[in-house]
């Protein structure tokens, strides 16, 4: 968890080792995993790191990147792949954000500590999966 006016890219990192210590704990390959990120995540650092770790990633340029390559000519290298089709799925993601800020104790942040903000987060998630899994399944909440 971070200050509201951090950016979520410098927590990447840590993000990526605890969902590959995860993985290994439950005995499961990280070989089929894909990051979807938007357009903060396009910092070239990223990108290496990515790259290091054999991460597959659809992260769009942003246009100043896209400038600078096309400024630089031949010697600008050739664009990062760019699936947008797969792109297109990250919107479900974004759309539970907005379910989880839907709740005023979590959208508004009045906790003081992050162990009771979490304390909130948990049971707001639990409540959200209840009701989309009962949309899906046809039963009513």
């Amino acid at each position: 968890m971070t200050a509201g006016q951090a950016g979520d890219n410098p927590q990447l990192v840590e993000l990526l080792d605890d969902h590959a210590h995860a993985c290994r704990s439950q005995g499961e390959s990280t070989r089929h995993f894909r990051l979807l990120g938007d357009k903060a995540y396009s910092h070239p650092s990223t990108r290496t790191e990515l790259r290091s770790r054999r991460i597959k990633h659809t992260i769009p340029e942003r246009k100043d990147q896209i400038a600078r390559r096309k400024a630089k000519g031949s010697t600008g290298g050739r664009p990062p792949a760019f699936d947008g089709e797969l792109y297109r799925r990250r919107n479900t993601v974004e759309r539970g954000f907005n379910r989880l800020k839907h709740w005023r104790g979590i959208a508004t942040r009045y906790d003081k500590y992050a162990l009771t903000y979490l304390g909130g987060v948990l049971p707001a998630c639990a409540v959200i999966h209840a009701r989309v899994a009962a949309n899906e399944s046809g039963d009513t909440p």
